[in-house]
């Protein structure tokens, strides 16, 4: 499969790029500062450079057009503002989702966040973030030409990936290692079964592969 990732220099998309290549994948990430580029070809990724902020709809499609999936990994991060949750979290990811449509990519999964909701109350930058994310998720839902999955992880961690999780459409908070984040969001990439659903990710009881099996199809 050909995957291009947004968001490709971001911690997960970079354990995501790894993954994929492994498996033999060709792997492109969208990247904001081309100095960002020797990480993503150290983790067997081509970098692409394109600041989804400024981009229209055309130049990203044009990016994606041959792809198998796409995934929306990026995100402003840490320390931004409000601002920018509107032109990364929210408007970035309604841009990367109509380019896909553009460019015939129908496979299409998202990095979402647990508590994503438009109708989220609050002033803080965390309330913003949830808001953002939370609008972009419904623009999504709403696209039929793409076979979306939408994945929500628990709290991110750096702890070393365990390989077992729980993955459901609501599992209630809790801890997630951004390893096995990538890893679902690699099995998922890979099962259009799970086209239609959002899904909560936790750490769990269950191997990565049986925890996407259990909700394709559902």
């Amino acid at each position: 499969m050909r995957i291009v990732i947004a968001g490709g220099h971001g911690q997960i998309a970079l354990r995501l790029e790894r993954l994929l290549a492994a498996r033999g994948d060709e792997v492109a990430g969208i990247i904001r500062k081309a100095e960002q580029a020797d990480d993503l070809r150290e983790a067997g990724a081509e970098p692409v450079v394109l600041d989804l902020e400024s981009a229209s709809v055309d130049e990203v499609a044009e990016r994606l057009r041959g792809a198998d999936a796409a995934v929306f990994a990026a995100g402003a991060g840490p320390g931004s503002g409000v601002a920018r949750k509107e032109t990364v979290d929210k408007a970035a990811a309604i841009l990367f989702a109509d380019a896909a449509v553009e460019a015939g990519v129908q496979r299409f999964v998202v990095v979402s966040s647990m508590g994503a909701d438009p109708r989220h109350e609050g002033d803080e930058v965390f309330d913003a973030y949830l808001r953002a994310k939370g609008e972009a998720d419904a623009y999504v839902r709403g696209l039929n030409a793409l076979d979306w999955t939408i994945l929500r992880p628990g709290q991110l961690t750096d702890d070393a990936g365990t390989g077992l999780v729980r993955l459901e459409a609501h599992t209630g908070r809790g801890p997630i290692p951004r390893d096995d984040v990538a890893a679902v969001l690699a099995e998922l990439v890979d099962t259009p079964a799970t086209a239609g659903l959002t899904l909560e990710l936790i750490s769990g009881p269950a191997p990565v592969p049986v925890a996407v099996k259990s909700v394709a199809g559902n």
